[in-house]
């Protein structure tokens, strides 16, 4: 072929491409999922740490919830879409019914104060099952199939999904109850046990023993708990009882109304005791098959692929059939398109693929290019995607617009605050100095700065420590802590620092001096040891010059740092909590002086080590009663308190902020909801129009380059044939 020819050829090869191209010829070649995943209804999401435990029991971290939440099914849930939270029936008939018995168990009124229990009493819905899984696989003499596994049998078998035989059965009101009885053995390392202990009858008795009896029965048989079964089915709590197959009831110490929010964690959950007897096989614990690695539930998804170091892999339980989306409860300017799949059957997706992505930046540039469904943002690609306005509102910028991506923006049931330690002989005390001193600190600390520098806007400065979202918080004028903020303009704009100064000034430190003339010196106690610590810690020895007082930074590692807080050794510090239910009692409890870590040899709560008997005293009464006026009253009694005494310098709630591309469906924050996937929805090819378009290999400098090689090699290969036609010339000469 001629060099003309080589060079027609390739030009009509160039000119094909963009129509080769937008028919998808050249395919997407950089996709990181298979073809079938990526063809069915599959959402595709990350995980940063890979989870450490997936038993119920165990498990109290947000990144192994967001595992087993799809997994498990507790007696209750959170309705997807109603504000305020609000709990509903997940496995049961209808919400549990209350009965209040006197000490001799005759029932009495709920406001009875002769009330000395209540019991609860569950119905399960009938015919729920558990996922297919070989623990329930039986043989045709009814004894279980695979319950002396060997090395050797296990060949092949990297799950309990490779195993040939799967069954069920159905879940039944003792499977309920074994959960309770695993939560009560010591061995078992429960984080609830405790807190439990104290409201569930019996319960304290039963762990005692049954603890005593395990550690027996291992130093016996000279085994681990790991491979020993120690069976609780003919073990009793003495205040919880299986009524019948599909009943129970659990008797509760005196009236606590927040024991409902404990029934919709997963520690409730219910635990089929032929799981717990299957995974205690050596076999399998050396292949790291065990019940904390791959769960076994009745929720709308069960975990068929678990390697931490590089994905997991949710796939839809084929026998769940118990549940349906919402049909109402939409709150307020929430998007009508939340309903569009009312009442139908849960869930939607076939498939989740978990990634491992330790780095923000690749995670980022996967969402942008769609293969992830969903991201946050982190601080490094904000400006990219949000767009803040002078009121502090928050919108999507063009970039993102343009992709048809969207955003939910969430005030969190969370509270970061700065604490003072109350036994602390310096800013500790309840007297009029040392009073003045903590709120002339509290003004003089900008959370509202520290939001906008630190967090990108995405926070709300507290008034108190009860958040938005959260009965007893309060919108408005009659929320704002008087303390720290004046009403102005409609809205709270923090007191000046003049203020703050004359506060000082009261409290015997004026200009920020000592008595004895010199800066009065306080001590800041921190985990924050990074170099990105750097410019924070900075930033607080800001906010403190401006009283004229010197801040010590004294950092050291979060073990240390904890150990120091438990022990009181702290003056000030820095913490947070995130709500395990929607009730003040859980945020005003971080308060209680029965919860102070110098009354409970540094287990409890209260770090600040505020003990204030009135407030006390109107706190144990508030536990005890439904959300009303009454309630509300008591509470604004406390938050006063509270706010005056200043324990805590209030700090702020965190905004979430999730951005999903348009074909993401459903999406919606409930952040006290852990099983909301089950309610998402994928419109697969909106996706794969939208991959299509957005990954086109870009392939003409290829091209390009092959044509420059072309024309280098043709050149040499024309020079080679004429050489060589001239060497046979001169041969043929020779010859002659």
């Amino acid at each position: 072929m001629s060099l003309r020819s080589y060079l027609i050829a390739f030009c009509v090869l160039l000119s094909l491409i963009p129509v080769t191209a937008s028919a998808g010829f050249f395919g997407i070649w950089n996709i990181p999922y298979d073809s079938s995943e990526m063809e069915s209804k599959t959402l595709f999401s990350s995980f940063s740490s890979p989870p450490k435990h997936l038993d119920p029991v165990i498990s109290y971290n947000s990144n192994e919830w967001s595992i087993i939440s799809q997994i498990y099914e507790p007696p209750l849930q959170y309705h997807y879409l109603k504000r305020p939270y609000t709990l509903e029936p997940l496995t049961l008939q209808k919400m549990p019914e209350v009965r209040y018995l006197n000490a001799d168990l005759q029932e009495v009124g709920a406001e009875d104060p002769q009330v000395a229990y209540s019991e609860y009493n569950f119905e399960l819905k009938h015919a729920i099952r558990f996922q297919p899984h070989p623990a329930f696989a039986l043989l045709k003499n009814g004894h279980f199939r695979y319950l002396d596994l060997t090395a050797e049998q296990l060949h092949g078998i990297d799950s309990p999904s490779d195993f040939t035989y799967q069954s069920t059965r159905e879940l039944i009101a003792d499977d309920y109850i074994y959960a309770i009885k695993r939560m009560a053995l010591r061995q078992n390392h429960s984080p609830i046990l405790d807190a439990m202990k104290q409201y569930i009858v019996g319960l304290d008795e039963f762990s005692e023993k049954m603890t005593a009896a395990y550690s027996q029965l291992l130093k016996q048989n000279s085994s681990s708990k790991d491979t020993t079964f120690f069976d609780l089915r003919d073990k009793s709590i003495k205040g919880i009882q299986a009524i019948d197959k599909y009943r129970y009831k659990i008797l509760v110490k005196g009236v606590y109304p927040q024991f409902l929010y404990w029934l919709s964690m997963n520690f409730f959950a219910p635990i089929p005791w032929e799981a717990v007897r299957f995974y205690k096989q050596r076999p399998l614990l050396e292949k790291n098959l065990t019940l904390d690695t791959y769960p076994v539930g009745t929720g709308a998804f069960y975990l068929a692929e678990n390697n931490p170091n590089r994905r997991m892999r949710l796939l839809r339980n084929s026998n769940f059939s118990h549940e349906t989306y919402p049909n109402d409860g939409l709150a307020e300017n929430a998007d009508p398109a939340l309903l569009s799949d009312a009442g139908k059957p849960l869930p939607f997706l076939d498939e989740v693929v978990y990634s491992l992505e330790k780095e923000s930046v690749p995670l980022w540039n996967k969402f942008l290019q769609g293969y992830y469904d969903a991201s946050g943002v982190g601080s490094d690609s904000f400006d990219q995607a949000v767009s803040v306005s002078s009121s502090g509102s928050m919108s999507l910028t063009t970039a993102m617009k343009e992709k048809g991506i969207q955003f939910l923006n969430e005030v969190e049931p969370t509270i970061f605050y700065f604490g003072f330690n109350m036994a602390d002989p310096v800013v500790g005390g309840y007297d009029e100095k040392h009073r003045k001193l903590r709120q002339a600190v509290s003004i003089a600390i900008n959370f509202e700065e520290y939001i906008s520098i630190f967090l990108n806007g995405r926070g709300l400065a507290a008034q108190s420590p009860i958040p938005p979202g959260i009965f007893g918080h309060q919108n408005g004028e009659a929320g704002v802590n008087p303390y720290v903020y004046e009403w102005q303009q409609g809205r709270p704009q923090r007191k000046s620092i003049d203020e703050a100064k004359r506060l000082l000034a009261e409290a015997g430190y004026p200009d920020g001096k000592d008595s004895d003339g010199s800066s009065l010196k306080l001590y800041y106690d921190t985990a924050a040891t990074g170099p990105d610590s750097k410019a924070l810690l900075n930033w607080y020895r800001k906010q403190f010059a401006k009283l004229g007082i010197e801040l010590v930074i004294r950092a050291t590692d979060y073990n240390r740092f904890q150990d120091k807080v438990r022990g009181a050794k702290v003056q000030m510090f820095s913490w947070g909590w995130n709500a395990d239910y929607p009730d003040p009692e859980n945020f005003l409890f971080l308060l209680y002086g029965g919860n102070a870590a110098i009354n409970t040899n540094g287990s409890g709560i209260n770090s600040s080590n505020y003990d204030n008997p009135e407030f006390d005293r109107l706190f144990l009464r508030m536990k005890t009663l439904q959300n009303g006026p009454e309630r509300l009253e008591i509470i604004e009694q406390m938050l006063e308190m509270l706010r005056k005494d200043a324990p805590w310098a209030w700090g702020f709630s965190p905004k979430s902020l999730a951005l999903y591309h348009a074909w993401l469906q459903n999406m919606w924050a409930n952040p006290l909801a852990n099983n909301t996937l089950k309610y998402k929805n994928v419109d697969v090819q909106q996706r794969l129009n939208a991959l299509q378009q957005w990954n086109q290999p870009v392939v003409w400098p290829l091209i390009l380059a092959v044509i420059l090689l072309i024309l280098l090699v043709v050149p040499v290969r024309h020079a080679y044939k004429r050489r060589q036609n001239q060497t046979l010339s001169v041969n043929d000469k020779g010859v002659n």
